[in-house]
């Protein structure tokens, strides 16, 4: 698979959280639900003609994931400035990401928006034994009790290159 922050064992996770009759299959309804919390507005028709099936299984869900990563890196490969392009669009896609869990618009990720945002997409187990809390902690260099955008970058990057 293409290298990406999410790994399979969190695109497993994802699937099984879409998942919600446990029928194995993640219906075009619990897809777009997914998309349309990270910000991806697609009609179920738009979506249809995208994957082409109803329903996917785990693997095709894995597949629909690395085609979208693939085609995102084919197109980049396109243009001269290539590297330049990448940590560009990295860059952007970081922005994009940071925004998403800011909720409140302040710069800032705190651990009650880091857990609203993981309950909202369906990741937050209150049973896994972590809390929000020490997991900024762990990133929050300047001990503010939060994550600026540098401190949240440091944390993507090392988790791409432990993943």
């Amino acid at each position: 698979m293409t290298s990406s922050v999410l790994t399979a064992t969190d695109l497993r996770r994802i699937f099984e959280k879409l998942d919600m009759n446990c029928d194995g299959f993640v219906s075009l309804e619990e897809l777009n639900w997914l998309l349309h919390n990270i910000g991806f507005q697609l009609t179920l028709d738009e979506l249809e003609s995208l994957v082409e099936k109803k329903s996917l299984n785990l693997n095709e869900f894995l597949f629909f994931y690395d085609s979208i990563i693939s085609k995102k890196n084919c197109n980049d490969d396109d243009d001269d400035n290539n590297e330049e392009m990448d940590d560009e669009l990295l860059e952007n896609d970081l922005v994009e990401t940071f925004k998403v869990f800011d909720l409140d618009g302040d710069g800032f990720i705190t651990s009650n928006e880091l857990q609203c945002v993981l309950k909202r997409l369906g990741l937050w187990d209150e049973r896994g034994g972590k809390d929000c809390g020490s997991m900024i902690r762990f990133y929050d260099t300047n001990s503010d009790g939060q994550l600026d955008f540098e401190e949240f970058k440091n944390m993507m990057f090392l988790t791409i290159t432990t993943a």
